[in-house]
C-alpha cells in the first residue's frame, strides 16, 4: 500500500475529504509535495509559520536544544535555560505588566488554563465569549462555542457559559458581578475577520472593571506580528489581564501560553498546590523554537513593520467579479465571494493551480488568507494572479 492508502487506513481522519497533499519537504513560502508539485503557502498552516516553513534561526535553535536536553520532568520543577530566556524577553518587550509566563502544549491548552485560571482568581463560575468564535476543541475550549448545530453531537457540555456578539455594545450589560472572565478575540478569525469597531475593546475593558470581571484575549491567531504589531491588544490600545498564545508563537513548533501578572499565575500554586499541571507543557526544544522565532520578529523590524504595506497590496489588487470584499487585519484576510457555492470550487482550484488556501468555520462566503509574513513582492503578485484565474475558472 502507498502512504496515502495507510494514511487514511490509520491515521485519525478530521474530515471525509482531506486535502491529501503528501508533503516531501517545505521551505519559506513553499510546500513541495513527493510529486515535485510546489504549493505557495498563503495559510501558514493556519498561522503557524509567520516566518515561513524551518526558517534558519529556528532551525538552528531546535538541534543546539536537542544536543542538550529534550524532556526532563513536568513543567514548573526544574529550571530550563530557554523558559526562562524566553518569559523574561517578553515580559521586557510586553512592558505592561503583564510579566509571567505559563506554558503549555497548545493554543486549546492555553484556553483551558484561562478558564481555569478565571475561576480559582474570582472565586465564580461564569464565563462569557462571544458568538461565531473557536477556541479550541477539547471540552472547555469547545463549550465557548456558541454554534448549537456543531456542540450538541458532544453534550453535556461546561456549564456557566453564556455568549454575546461581537462589537455589540448593548450586549456588555451581559457581564456581571457574577461573571468570572471574558474570553474572546481581539480580531475574529473564524468569523470571517471581523476586526474591532467604535473603541469596542477599551468599552469592554471598561465594562470588566465595573464588575471586577478578568479580561482575557485570545491571541492564538493574531499574535506574532499577524495584525501589523507584535500582539493586537497593542494595536487597539486596550490592557488586558492576561493572554493567550500559540500558533505563531514556536516557529512551527507545538507550543502555547498563557501571559498575565505574577501574582494573577500564583493562583495556581496554592489551596490547592498543582492547580494546573502538565508534563509537557515549555518543552525546552519548542520554547527553543520559539525563542528565536520572538528574536527574529523584534529584530528584523521590516517583518512586523511591513505586515500593513502587504494586507493593502493584497486587498487592492483582488479584485474580482465574484469578490465582493476584502476584510483584513493585517496579514489576516477574508475574501468574501458573491455566493457561497463559489467558496469550495475557488479553494480547490486555487489548490490546482498551485496556492494553499481555506475556508472559516462561521463564514460561507469567505475564503483565509494568511501567509507568512515573509512573503515577498513577486510572491504576493503570484498569489494575486493564482487566486484570480481560480475566481475566473469557477465564474466561467
Amino acid at each position: 500500500m502507498n502512504l496515502k492508502s495507510l494514511f487514511l487506513q490509520h491515521v485519525g481522519q478530521t474530515s471525509m475529504t482531506p486535502l491529501m497533499l503528501e508533503v516531501a519537504h517545505a521551505e519559506g513560502m513553499y510546500i513541495t509535495e513527493t510529486s515535485g508539485k510546489k504549493y505557495l503557502d498563503l495559510i501558514s498552516g493556519f498561522s503557524v509559520s509567520s516566518l515561513g516553513h524551518r526558517h534558519p534561526r529556528v532551525v538552528e535553535a531546535i538541534k543546539t536544544q536537542a544536543d542538550l536536553y529534550l524532556h526532563t520532568t513536568v513543567y514548573g520543577e526544574h529550571v530550563q535555560s530557554p523558559q526562562v530566556k524566553y518569559a523574561s524577553k517578553l515580559a521586557a518587550i510586553l512592558d505592561n505588566g503583564l510579566d509571567a509566563i505559563y506554558y503549555v502544549n497548545s493554543g486549546a491548552e492555553a484556553i483551558e488554563v484561562a478558564i481555569k485560571l478565571g475561576r480559582k482568581a474570582t472565586h465564580r463560575s461564569e464565563i462569557i465569549s462571544c458568538a461565531n468564535a473557536y477556541h479550541g476543541s477539547t471540552t472547555g475550549a469547545e463549550a465557548l462555542r456558541s454554534d448549537y448545530d456543531f456542540s450538541r453531537n458532544f453534550m453535556p457540555s461546561l456549564p456557566g457559559v453564556r455568549h454575546i456578539q461581537f462589537n455589540s455594545e448593548a450586549d456588555l450589560s451581559k457581564i456581571t458581578n457574577k461573571t468570572a472572565c471574558v474570553i474572546l478575540e481581539p480580531v475574529q478569525a473564524e468569523a470571517g475577520v471581523i476586526s474591532p469597531q467604535n473603541n469596542y475593546l477599551q468599552k469592554l475593558r471598561k465594562r470588566c472593571d465595573e464588575t471586577g470581571t478578568l479580561l482575557f484575549l485570545d491571541e492564538i491567531q493574531t499574535g506574532f506580528g499577524r495584525t501589523g504589531h507584535l500582539f493586537a491588544h497593542q494595536k487597539y490600545n486596550v490592557l488586558p489581564d492576561a493572554i493567550m498564545i500559540a500558533k505563531g508563537m514556536g516557529g512551527g513548533m507545538p507550543v502555547g501560553a498563557v501571559v498575565a501578572s505574577r501574582h494573577l499565575l500564583k493562583v495556581f500554586a496554592d489551596n490547592p498546590m498543582l492547580g494546573h499541571i502538565n508534563t509537557f507543557g515549555g518543552h525546552p526544544v519548542c520554547i527553543a523554537a520559539a525563542l528565536a522565532n520572538l528574536e527574529v520578529l523584534i529584530e528584523e523590524k521590516n517583518i512586523i513593520g511591513e505586515v500593513m504595506h502587504k494586507s493593502e497590496y493584497l486587498t487592492s489588487r483582488l479584485k474580482h467579479d465574484i469578490i465582493s470584499e476584502v476584510r483584513a487585519d493585517g496579514l489576516l484576510m477574508a475574501v468574501e465571494l458573491t455566493r457561497p457555492e463559489y467558496l469550495m470550487p475557488v479553494i480547490k482550484a486555487a489548490v490546482q493551480r498551485g496556492a494553499l488556501i481555506d475556508f472559516y468555520l462561521f463564514n460561507d462566503r469567505s475564503f483565509r488568507l494568511s501567509p507568512p509574513l515573509i512573503i515577498s513582492n513577486y510572491q504576493m503578485e503570484e498569489a494575486v494572479n493564482i487566486l484570480l484565474d481560480a475566481c475566473t475558472d469557477v465564474h466561467a
